[in-house]
């Protein structure tokens, strides 16, 4: 009865991972061998454990990836598509996020940029760091909205925050004055303090054209190159074949 009480009150405190680890010695016959210091040390660490698994959960649901389950042990890295796993095995366990670096990641449709980029910012999540995903084709339309019902300085103020921001499809359409000028404010907030992965069909030696304001284009550049890691990627599209291999185990009856 006792132990029922205090069950209930570690719940109260929110002390869930205490409570479960409580539960499970109460019913397990192996643990009664062990001292009061090493029982209390498993619950603490089981409560250590269950926070960072409910910290990393929200993490990952803030951070609205398009891609949420793309996961870095996974990356292909077959011959073709020049990725080398060594090159972002070094990126992903470095300093990159601490150190607000820039990952810039080129290609063509289908070569797999985004699903890259949000494996990059799911292992952001996993250790802890916070993330957002951002179409930059969408941006104009989100940037409008915010302006209108006057939360974007407090938006503005919440990317500054985050310690990663994944900008996809950066190039794909064309920007108005006001895009240019918020998107620079955003670029500037996070310049090496904060870390920014940006996809794109577009090379990177053409962005300071289509940015569309040479003075708004260098100064977006300079901040986005001062400390990067690019990456181009090569070879067919991984949406055709996996196309194609679904039409090769599925063949059409007619």
């Amino acid at each position: 009865m006792m132990m029922n009480t205090t069950l209930e009150q570690l719940r109260g405190l929110k002390l869930n991972g205490m409570a479960a680890g409580l539960h499970e010695q109460l019913s397990s016959t192996g643990l009664h061998g062990l001292s009061f210091e090493e029982r209390m040390a498993l619950l603490v660490e089981r409560e250590v454990h269950w926070r960072s698994d409910k910290k990393r959960e929200r993490l990952m649901k803030e951070a609205r990836l398009k891609y949420p389950q793309a996961a870095i042990e996974d990356l292909d890295t077959r011959s073709g598509r020049s990725i080398e796993r060594k090159a972002i095995m070094s990126l992903v366990l470095g300093d990159w996020i601490d150190s607000g670096h820039s990952v810039l990641i080129t290609g063509p449709t289908g070569a797999g940029k985004s699903w890259l980029a949000c494996a990059l910012a799911q292992y952001a999540c996993r250790r802890g760091h916070s993330a957002l995903y951002q179409r930059v084709p969408r941006l104009s339309e989100e940037l409008r909205i915010r302006h209108g019902n006057g939360t974007f300085g407090k938006w503005l103020m919440q990317l500054a925050k985050t310690d990663v921001l994944l900008l996809d499809d950066w190039g794909m359409a064309a920007m108005d004055a006001q895009t240019r000028a918020d998107l620079l404010e955003i670029i500037d907030d996070r310049a090496a303090t904060k870390a920014t992965i940006i996809t794109s069909q577009l090379p990177i030696e053409h962005w300071h054209a289509w940015v569309g304001d040479a003075t708004i284009a260098d100064a977006m550049l300079d901040r986005l190159m001062q400390r990067h890691h690019r990456f181009t990627l090569t070879g067919e599209s991984l949406r055709q074949r996996l196309k194609t291999s679904k039409q090769e185990k599925h063949p059409d009856p007619s």
